[in-house]
């Protein structure tokens, strides 16, 4: 999930990444059609037209709160804010990730500006530069059965190459409905395969022509299962606005501390 700030705006590094590749991995063309039947649907040109989106974030896992906080973030992920409710904020300028004012005992400020905001944005980056597309098939969830693909990443692209998901659209609407996926950043591969888990994003709502998920619930999740057991995890998205941004708003203040990975 780290992999945002490289997989979409600096295709200039993905180039010369690539250069190093000894071979690239190669996409399905059938579920590339699927990646790209979710972006139209989720009105990914309309969307990319604007230059910002920002919305409130409350994200609870196990009983607890993870994040409240407003995030603002360029439309092509290029820049990213989080102001969290007791003042803390932390930035994402383009190349580096700042935090102020400083503060203790927050290890995961740059996994929090990252993680979110990806899931937020999801349906409208399927098919950026580095993105590999395999495997379509019909899968259950909650005894539902919905189109599926899984989404995974080439080589030298982003923090956690190794992530991978596996993302379920509505076999009528299109609209993104989950996505499995495992996190690598930090550990091996076979450690993050054995938990992953699952967002499943509900009740859609349409902001200036555009639908976006207000509610989203976690799983722990399988190939065999699917989703299974209560959720470990929920948030409420609420104040979503697509807007224009000053030129100071992503702005770093001295006084802020940067963020290694």
């Amino acid at each position: 999930m780290k992999k945002i700030y490289f997989i979409f705006f600096s295709f200039s590094i993905f180039l010369s990444a690539c250069q190093n590749e000894p071979k690239k991995i190669k996409s399905d063309k059938e579920a590339v059609a699927f990646a790209e039947k979710i972006e139209k649907t989720h009105e990914k040109k309309s969307f990319a037209k604007k230059q910002a989106v920002s919305f409130h974030i409350d994200l609870n896992f196990g009983g607890e709160e993870r994040l409240n906080a407003t995030i603002t973030q360029l439309t092509n992920s290029g820049k990213i804010k989080i102001k969290k409710d007791d003042g803390t904020t932390i930035i994402f300028d383009g190349k580096e990730v700042y935090l102020y004012p400083e503060v203790t005992n927050y290890s995961g400020a740059r996994f929090d500006i990252f993680t979110w905001s990806y899931f937020f944005m999801m349906p409208h980056k399927l098919t950026d530069p580095g993105t590999v597309w395999k495997n379509k098939k019909e899968r259950e969830l909650n005894e539902k059965k919905y189109n599926s693909a899984k989404l995974s990443f080439q080589q030298n692209i982003g923090d956690a190459p190794d992530d991978w998901y596996v993302v379920y659209a509505d076999k009528n609407t299109n609209l993104l409905k989950a996505a499995a996926y495992i996190v690598t950043f930090g550990k091996d591969i076979e450690k993050a395969e054995k938990n992953p888990h699952a967002i499943v994003y509900e009740n859609y709502i349409t902001v200036d022509g555009i639908p976006f998920s207000n509610y989203w619930k976690f799983f722990n999740w399988s190939e065999e299962k699917g989703i299974y057991g209560k959720p470990i995890g929920e948030a409420l998205i609420k104040n979503i606005s697509l807007k224009e941004v000053s030129e100071g708003e992503f702005s770093v203040p001295k006084t802020a501390i940067k963020i290694e990975q």
